[in-house]
């Protein structure tokens, strides 16, 4: 599956209300995410969970969004303020081939990897930057769209989170997705 960028202009698509019917976030998230906790969210677009991961880590947890597109995080931030979420969110630009979170290792409990894995040109690379930013017992939810991308392109993507450190530890039911939980060891 050839990589790329999901535009800044389908952004907005992506947070109609009606998504929430069949991916609620808090429903996904709740599982994994608690008051106090540091969440790193790559590729978070305009930010669908992004708001419910700021509510879920609560007013002593930070959400760090990390995204290739400025226009994205603009429209987040947006988005947070207007819900009063701004100040639990951190968000950097990415750079073309690493996020830039190297100041991050060992502290983060929980990463998000919604529907944008496929779209980065070394999966490989992606799970070498993020293991070492999880703490021990740290996890990814890592959940790409059934269809979209091809069984045998998730299992690589699974293994290169395994070559990177991880461990997958379950595979939650989400509708229409490939889903890995993967914990650091």
């Amino acid at each position: 599956m050839k990589p790329h960028v999901c535009p800044w202009w389908l952004g907005p698509l992506l947070n109609l209300p009606m998504r929430r019917w069949v991916q609620d976030p808090v429903r996904i998230l709740s599982p994994f995410v608690r008051e106090g906790m540091t969440v790193l969210e790559p590729g978070p677009g305009m930010g669908f969970f992004t708001l419910d991961l700021a509510r879920l880590v609560g007013s002593t947890g930070q959400v760090i969004a990390v995204d290739l597109q400025p226009r994205m995080l603009a429209g987040l931030m947006r988005r947070a303020a207007k819900a009063g979420l701004d100040a639990r969110i951190e968000t950097r630009v990415a750079a073309a081939k690493r996020m830039g979170i190297d100041d991050l290792k060992g502290s983060v409990d929980f990463s998000l990897a919604f529907a944008m894995v496929h779209e980065l040109p070394s999966p490989q690379d992606f799970f070498a930057e993020l293991a070492p930013c999880l703490k021990p017992n740290g996890c990814v939810l890592m959940v790409e769209p059934a269809g979209h991308v091809p069984d045998d392109v998730f299992v690589d993507q699974v293994k290169a989170a395994c070559a990177a450190g991880l461990v997958l530890s379950e595979r939650p039911k989400i509708w229409r997705s490939l889903t890995a939980v993967l914990r650091q060891g």
